[in-house]
């Protein structure tokens, strides 16, 4: 039993940490004018949880818990004299000062961050960082996400990341980069890495990597938050518009895409009428704007102009395949990417049989960054089983089940799996 309250408690601050962590950081940003020092102290607030709230329960107001415990630390820190003196001097009142004037922590987690988050975005995307560097710092910073979680999202070994994230951490703080959104052309240089990073952001909360729920909620409604936000920022740039389109159509479906109980709903399977009209309008508006900007072409637009077909069909049976393919291999000659070519396979096979789709995804098997990609073994599973070849289809779709590191994914695949087993009994 025991055991049971322990693990309990232990979800609790990692379900806690994960929503928080955002606003910390960004708090304690502002305040020290060092990132990855405000990184670090968040983290020194996760393990002063870990150490007390499974001995003292999970306090009424956890997220007033961690940000009173991460200033502390910053006092302390800054206290010990490991600033120069006249920083030292000046963001110590300045949270004295800060403390005196707001005894209600929960009023301060409620406020809107407003462009701070994206500020501390535009830091982690300073061009003195790799473009790599930049979207993994940010991921690990924004986030929360572990190593492994953002190396698979980039295909890249969980060293490889690690080593980024460490070089990026080290030259922030040894540059003294301010804590800032550019302007002008500085605005532009770090742009595109900004809007990478916002995407990933709102493909971890579209689709979780790991835990227990497919669904990242808040995720999504800050990416999309900051989404808007660059649009003001950069209006003239049609890739903003294109990224925008693409979340806006994307979360259109969020309500149909898990049933009550949260497992997941495939999206041939769902129920369009629960689709959401007025978000699906806004994300064709800026679609339209994207390419008013001579952007329809852009990364982000053509993919966004890939949700479209589907937002478009009133039915799964409506869907305009052969477009989207065609579509998918315009991407692929802008972007050279196993994934898109993966996706391509899923058009294809649709738009030309399951057969000329298997043959694109037996072509991908080699691929070294496709290796432990959960989605490669789905996609084959369900070209196999289109085909009638229901003893492979099962092994494909148990073979991707693990290496999914989503739970409710896992089951998922698992249950595909079994399935097919069931169809391939005499």
């Amino acid at each position: 039993m025991a055991a049971d309250i322990h693990r309990t408690i232990h979800r609790t601050i990692l379900g806690v940490w994960r929503n928080e962590q955002p606003r910390l950081i960004t708090s304690l940003s502002r305040m020290l004018r060092d990132v990855p020092l405000a990184e670090d102290l968040t983290q020194e607030a996760l393990v002063a949880a870990l150490e007390h709230w499974p001995a003292t329960g999970v306090p009424d107001k956890p997220g007033a818990w961690l940000m009173a415990t991460a200033k502390r630390r910053a006092l302390d820190h800054l206290r010990r004299g490991k600033m120069l003196a006249h920083k030292h001097d000046m963001v110590a009142r300045d949270l004295e000062q800060e403390q005196q004037a707001m005894p209600d922590l929960d009023a301060a987690l409620d406020d809107d961050i407003g462009d701070e988050l994206l500020r501390l975005i535009f830091t982690a995307c300073h061009p003195l960082l790799s473009p790599e560097a930049r979207a993994a710092l940010a991921l690990r910073m924004i986030c929360g996400l572990t190593t492994e979680e953002i190396a698979r999202a980039f295909l890249v070994p969980e060293a490889t990341v690690a080593q980024r994230i460490v070089r990026a951490k080290r030259t922030l703080s040894e540059s003294g980069l301010a804590y800032e959104t550019p302007r002008g052309e500085e605005l532009s240089q770090r742009l595109g890495s900004v809007l990478e990073v916002v995407y990933l952001i709102f493909n971890e909360g579209y689709t979780a990597a790991r835990g227990e729920h497919w669904l990242r909620p808040q995720l999504c409604h800050e990416a999309l938050r900051m989404g808007r936000v660059l649009t003001s920022i950069a209006p003239h740039e049609p890739e903003t518009h294109g990224l925008l389109a693409l979340m806006e159509l994307n979360a259109s479906r969020t309500a149909a895409r898990v049933d009550s109980a949260g497992e997941p709903i495939l999206l041939m399977e769902q129920n369009r009428a629960r689709w959401d009209q007025l978000q699906i309008r806004r994300g064709m508006l800026a679609l339209a704007q994207a390419g008013q900007l001579g952007g329809a072409g852009g990364f982000y637009a053509l993919q966004a102009a890939i949700v479209a077909c589907h937002a478009s069909a009133s039915a799964a049976t409506d869907t305009d395949w052969p477009r989207i393919s065609a579509l998918y291999a315009q991407l692929a000659k802008l972007v050279n990417s196993p994934i898109i070519e993966l996706n391509r396979a899923v058009a294809v096979g649709m738009a030309e049989g399951p057969a000329a789709g298997l043959a694109i995804v037996e072509r991908l098997a080699g691929e070294p960054a496709l290796r432990a990609y959960h989605l490669l073994g789905s996609v084959r599973g369900d070209l196999l089983h289109k085909l009638g070849r229901y003893a492979e289809a099962s092994a494909a779709f148990e073979a991707a089940a693990q290496l999914a590191g989503n739970d409710r994914e896992r089951a998922l695949l698992q249950r595909r799996a079994a399935q097919a087993a069931d169809s391939a009994m005499p």
